[in-house]
């Protein structure tokens, strides 16, 4: 079993407590989020556990526990979203300058194959057009380079709960947002990608793209896996028997896993969050949160 930790919250910037009890304790309650009186326990034993894929913007607080996951016989690798927006877009993350000095943290304690740069979503907007996003992800890799090898992008998908969002943006600060992938728009998303590309290369490092239809292959952008089966088994030495996880999208590619986390209860408050409804279902949501609890929100 892999388990994913987590797609719909940060579980180790914010949550790193609850998570660490639950190892202690051995197993977690997943609650169905479209049926809450449906939950499910799952052991977190060792041995029932072929990996953890980690999701985060900021590992700091789970970083102290690495060497006991480790010395307990944990199998690990993170999906470390990195990005340099305005903060209206990440209003409440760590400054830049701390999130790039964690990563290189992370990759002193790890294989740099086992901590994974997102650069995602790609945000094409008035404030961020073109050229920002090219200089900014030049920054990055150059940064980050020697570190990590693959870098894993998506195209900001503009949800229904995503929406109202984008639109008191443009209301208040007079900041458009843009859908990059559509037809109208190719000629820019091409030559993005191509730039992309370039520098990813000259910094060692290789593009993925995470849950896209759009085909860039032929740039030298292939479609990719967040939780690979192919990675962990190469670095791990795993025989996983495992299918593709069919309740993601229809474009992911990933490994089945078990996701520990819940909707609605992180606090980064990120303006593209698929994954907040809204700012008081978060604030509900966090209330109702108890460390010792075998489920993320509520006692069980």
């Amino acid at each position: 079993m892999i388990i994913s930790a987590s797609r719909r919250t940060d579980i180790p910037a914010f949550y790193t407590d609850w998570f660490m009890y639950r190892i202690q304790e051995g197993f977690f309650v997943r609650v169905n989020p479209m049926n809450l009186k449906q939950k499910k326990t799952f052991s977190l034993k060792p041995s029932d556990v072929d990996a953890i894929v980690f999701w985060t913007k900021n590992p700091r607080p789970l970083m102290e526990h690495l060497g006991s996951l480790t010395s307990m016989g944990y199998r690990y690798y993170f999906q470390y979203t990195l990005n340099d927006y305005p903060s209206l877009f990440e209003p409440c993350i760590p400054a830049l300058d701390a999130r790039i000095g964690c990563f290189k943290e992370l990759c002193d304690c790890l294989e740099e194959e086992r901590v994974i740069w997102r650069f995602d979503p790609i945000i094409y907007s008035s404030i961020t057009p073109l050229a920002y996003l090219e200089d900014r992800f030049a920054h990055l890799a150059a940064e980050l380079s020697g570190y990590t090898r693959r870098v894993m992008i998506s195209f900001l998908d503009i949800y229904g709960k995503v929406e109202p969002r984008l639109r008191q943006l443009r209301d208040e600060y007079g900041a458009t947002v843009v859908d990059i992938t559509l037809p109208e728009h190719s000629e820019n998303l091409l030559r993005l990608a191509k730039s992309l590309v370039e520098i990813a290369a000259a910094n060692h490092m290789e593009v993925f793209t995470c849950s896209e239809s759009i085909d860039l292959d032929s740039i030298g952008i292939k479609h990719g896996a967040c939780i690979d089966q192919n990675l962990l088994e190469r670095l791990f030495g795993l025989t996983l028997d495992v299918k593709k996880d069919k309740a993601q999208r229809p474009q992911c590619l990933c490994a089945e896993a078990v996701d520990m986390g819940f909707y609605n209860t992180c606090a980064s408050g990120c303006i593209y969050c698929y994954a907040n409804t809204s700012p008081k279902a978060v604030q509900n949501a966090i209330r109702s949160h108890v460390p010792t609890s075998p489920t993320l929100v509520g006692e069980f």
